[in-house]
C-alpha cells in the first residue's frame, strides 16, 4: 500500500489548490472529453495552510502547535457556512500522517502532497481518515461504530482522524457516549469536529476540544481572491461586478465561488450583468433612490422603483441595499476617516461623504429604523411591490418631519417673555376661570401640595355644612371623612353650601394636613373584624374587600352620597330598576351589620347628593389633561403638530378611584381654643404665627 501505483488518483487531482497554480481551463478539457466539470469550489479547494485565506490567527495557531510538538486529541472548528471547516480539517489530517516524499517525514505543518497518504487524503479515499456527517447520522448506534473503530490502530497512516461534520446534530444520547473516548482517545487518534450551530453542542464536548473560530472572509480579500480565480478560468470581470459578488457571498468562500461559477457561465462580465443576475438594483441607482427620498421626493422615488422592477429587481431586495446605504452612511458620519481610506470603493466614498454634509446621524437613523421595520412588513405583505413602495413613501415624508432634538431646538428658542405669559396666564379651572370637580381637591393638592386654608378655617364651628347637610363637627365625628378636600371656590354650585374646611394640624408654626393611614384588612385587625369606615370612600372600599364584587360596583359607578354621620348614612342609588335599588341597599345593610352588629343605620334618599366616586374620578382625570394643555411645552407642541392630542395623563397619588388620598385627622380632647381641628399630638403654635 506504500507504492504510488497502489493509490491510483483522477488525472485532474495533479494540480495545485483551492488557492494555488491551478492548470486553466483549456488544460484540464483537454485531458479528455470524459472529464467531468468540476465547479470552481471544489477545483480550487485549498490543499495547505497556506492555501487558507482570512483566517491568519488559526493558521498561526496550528503551525506552531505542530512546530512544538503540542498538537490537540480533538478540534473544534466553528463558522458560518462555505468559510473552510471541513477543508481545515483536511488539511489537518494531511498534516498529522504526511510522511514526506521520502517516506520518513513527520508530523508537520507543510504536508509534501506528493506522498500515499496526503494523496489518499485529497481523494477522499483515506482508510484512516473517516468523514461522518451527522445530520444523517445523528444516533448513538452510529457514534459506537466510531467508537470501536478508535480501539483498532491505524491501518496505513500514523493517526487515525475522525472528521465529523455538522456535529451538532447529533442526539444527546450520542454525545453522551462519545464524552469518554472523546476525554482519553487512544494515543493514535485525532476527532475533528466541525459546526455552524456552537450553542447547541453541550459544554461538556466543548471543554474536551480545541477550539478555533474561523472568521468571515473580509470583502476586500473576496474580491481579490475571485479576480485571480477568473483570471485563471479566462474570464474578465468588472471590479465592480466582483464586488457585487464578494458583497453577496458574506463572508463565505464557497457561496462566492458559486455565484462566481453561474456568472462566468451565462457570461455576465459587467456590473449590471451581475446585478440582474443576482436580482440586485444598481449601486448608483440605490444611491439616487436614497436620495431623492431624504428630500421627500415621492414621484421620483416611486420611478426608480418602478424602473428596478421593470428590469427584474426584487423591491424587497432594493429595501435591503437602501439598508445596506443606509449603514454606510451612518459609518461615514461616524468615522470620517473612511472618506480617506481604500477600503470603500471611490463611488461610495464620494457620494456618500456628499449627502452626510446635508444629513444627519439622527436623519440616518430613523430612515434605517423604518426600512428595517419595512422590511418585516415587506415580508408577511401579499404583493412584495405594493408593501415596498408603501415603506418608500414613508421614508420620503418621514424624511420631511422635524427630529426630535431639531424640535426641541426650536421649541427652546421661544422668547423667555412668551413663555413667562403663557406660563402666568389664569388657569381655565382656577379660581378666575372655570371650576374644579367637586369633592376634589384643587391642582396645587393634586400634585400633592395642600394650599394653606385661611383663617376661617381654624375658627370653632358648632356644625360644619357639607354638601348641603349640617354635619356635627364634635366628637361624634371624630374619624368621620366629612373633611375631604375641596378647592376653594366651585363657581358651578351657587346654590351649594361652602365644602367643610380641612382639619389642620400644625408643624413648626405652619399649617399642614396629615393623612390617613392605610386601613388592615380583614385578617390584619384585630380580632379578624376590620376597622370602622371612616369616610364614603373607605366604605365603598371595605365592600370590596368583602368580595362583594356587584354591590361595590353600584356603590362606585350608581351610589350618590347624601350624608355620611356614622354611624348614619344616607344614600341614593341612580338605578331605574326599583328591585335592584333595594337588593342593594339589603344586601349592603346585611353586610354591615355582620360586620357591625347594631352600629350602622343605612337610609335611602331621592336627594341628588355628591356625584359618584367614577364621576369624582373621571373629573379629577378631565381637571389634569386640561392642566397638562396649559403647560407652554404642550401649547408649543400643540401649535406645531395641530392635529396631535393628548394621551392620558397618569398621576400615581391617586387611588383605585382616581381621587387623591384622603386628609383626615382625629379630633383631639381638651384642645386650646383656637385649634379645636389640631390633633393630640399636634405642636402647638402661637395665633400670631398663622399671620
Amino acid at each position: 500500500m506504500t507504492d504510488d501505483d497502489a493509490l491510483p488518483l483522477p488525472p485532474e487531482e495533479g494540480g495545485a489548490g483551492f488557492f494555488g497554480d491551478a492548470a486553466p481551463l483549456e488544460a484540464a478539457s483537454s485531458a479528455g472529453e470524459g472529464t467531468p466539470y468540476r465547479v470552481l469550489a471544489r477545483k480550487y479547494r485549498p490543499q495547505t495552510f497556506d492555501d487558507l485565506i482570512g483566517q491568519e490567527s488559526l493558521v498561526r495557531i496550528l503551525r506552531r502547535a505542530f512546530a512544538v510538538g503540542r498538537v490537540a486529541h480533538a478540534f473544534m472548528l466553528t463558522g458560518v457556512r462555505g468559510v473552510g471547516k471541513t477543508t481545515t480539517a483536511r488539511i489537518i489530517a494531511r498534516a498529522l500522517n504526511c510522511v514526506g516524499p521520502d517516506g520518513k517525514g513527520g508530523p508537520t505543518a507543510e504536508p509534501c502532497g506528493v506522498c500515499p497518504n496526503c494523496k489518499a487524503i485529497l481523494a477522499d479515499r483515506h482508510p484512516d481518515v473517516l468523514e461522518m456527517d451527522a445530520a444523517s447520522r445523528t444516533g448513538v448506534d452510529d457514534v459506537r461504530e466510531i467508537i470501536e473503530a478508535s480501539r483498532f490502530r491505524p491501518m496505513q497512516a500514523r493517526m487515525k482522524v475522525f472528521v465529523i461534520d455538522e456535529v451538532h446534530m447529533l442526539s444527546r444520547n450520542a454525545f453522551n457516549a462519545l464524552l469518554k473516548t472523546l476525554e482519553e482517545p487512544p494515543a493514535q487518534v485525532t476527532f475533528i469536529f466541525a459546526t455552524t450551530e456552537l450553542r447547541k453542542v453541550p459544554v461538556t464536548v466543548l471543554s474536551r476540544c480545541q477550539r478555533f473560530d474561523l472568521q468571515r472572509v473580509p470583502q476586500a480579500m473576496l474580491a481579490e481572491h475571485f479576480a485571480r480565480i477568473a483570471q485563471k478560468e479566462g474570464a474578465t470581470l468588472e471590479e465592480g461586478a466582483l464586488s457585487l459578488i464578494a458583497r453577496a457571498a458574506d463572508g463565505s468562500v464557497r457561496d462566492g465561488l458559486s455565484l462566481l461559477d453561474q456568472a462566468i457561465a451565462q457570461g455576465a462580465s459587467d456590473t449590471a450583468a451581475v446585478a440582474d443576475m443576482l436580482g440586485l438594483a444598481d449601486r448608483g441607482l440605490v444611491f439616487d433612490l436614497l436620495e431623492a427620498a431624504l428630500r421627500g421626493q415621492v414621484a421620483e422615488v416611486l420611478t426608480m422603483a418602478g424602473q428596478a422592477y421593470a428590469r427584474g429587481a426584487d423591491l424587497g431586495v432594493l429595501l435591503t441595499d437602501v439598508l445596506d446605504v443606509l449603514h454606510l452612511l451612518s459609518r461615514l458620519k461616524a468615522l470620517p476617516s473612511l472618506r480617506e481610506g481604500n477600503e470603500l470603493p471611490e463611488m461610495e466614498r464620494v457620494r456618500g461623504g456628499v449627502i452626510i454634509e446635508h444629513v444627519g446621524a439622527s436623519v440616518l437613523g430613523r430612515a434605517w429604523q423604518l426600512v428595517l421595520k419595512g422590511l418585516a412588513e415587506v415580508d408577511m405583505a401579499p404583493d412584495r411591490r405594493q408593501a415596498a413602495e408603501m415603506v418608500l413613501i414613508r421614508l420620503c415624508h418621514a424624511s420631511l418631519l422635524p427630529t426630535p432634538a431639531h424640535l426641541v431646538r426650536q421649541l427652546q428658542e421661544v422668547p423667555a417673555a412668551e413663555l413667562h405669559k403663557t406660563a402666568g396666564g389664569a388657569h381655565p379651572n382656577g379660581p378666575s376661570g372655570g371650576a374644579s370637580p367637586r369633592g376634589a381637591a384643587g391642582p396645587a393638592e393634586h400634585m400633592g401640595q395642600q394650599q394653606p386654608p385661611s383663617r376661617a378655617a381654624a375658627t370653632p364651628s358648632s356644625t360644619a355644612s357639607y354638601q348641603g347637610q349640617n354635619v356635627p363637627s364634635g366628637p361624634v365625628a371624630r374619624g368621620s371623612a366629612m373633611a375631604q378636600p375641596h378647592s376653594a371656590v366651585e363657581a358651578e354650585a351657587q346654590t351649594s353650601p361652602a365644602p367643610q374646611p380641612l382639619r389642620l394640624a400644625t408643624e413648626n408654626g405652619s399649617p399642614v394636613a396629615v393623612p390617613i393611614m392605610p386601613q388592615p384588612t380583614l385578617g390584619e385587625a384585630e380580632g379578624g373584624i376590620p376597622p370602622m369606615p371612616r369616610s364614603w370612600r373607605e366604605m365603598v372600599a371595605l365592600v370590596g374587600q368583602q368580595k362583594e364584587a356587584h354591590l361595590h360596583g353600584v356603590l362606585r359607578h350608581l351610589g350618590h352620597l347624601v350624608e355620611f354621620a356614622p354611624p348614619r348614612v344616607v344614600l341614593r342609588i341612580a338605578d331605574e330598576d326599583k328591585e335592584r335599588k333595594r337588593q342593594a341597599f339589603r344586601t349592603l345593610i346585611a353586610l354591615l351589620e355582620r360586620l357591625y352588629p347594631g352600629r350602622w343605620e343605612v337610609l335611602p334618599s331621592e336627594a341628588a347628593g355628591e356625584p359618584t366616586l367614577d364621576e369624582q374620578g373621571a373629573e379629577i382625570i378631565a381637571l389634569h389633561k386640561d392642566k397638562a394643555k396649559q403647560h407652554p411645552l404642550v401649547k408649543a407642541i400643540l401649535q406645531r403638530f395641530p392635529k396631535a392630542e393628548i394621551g392620558e395623563v397618569r398621576d400615581h397619588t391617586l387611588d383605585d378611584y382616581g381621587l387623591p388620598p384622603e386628609m383626615i385627622v382625629p379630633l383631639g380632647e381638651d384642645v386650646p381654643p383656637g385649634f379645636e381641628f389640631a390633633p393630640p399630638d399636634a405642636d402647638y403654635a402661637d395665633e400670631d404665627e398663622f399671620e
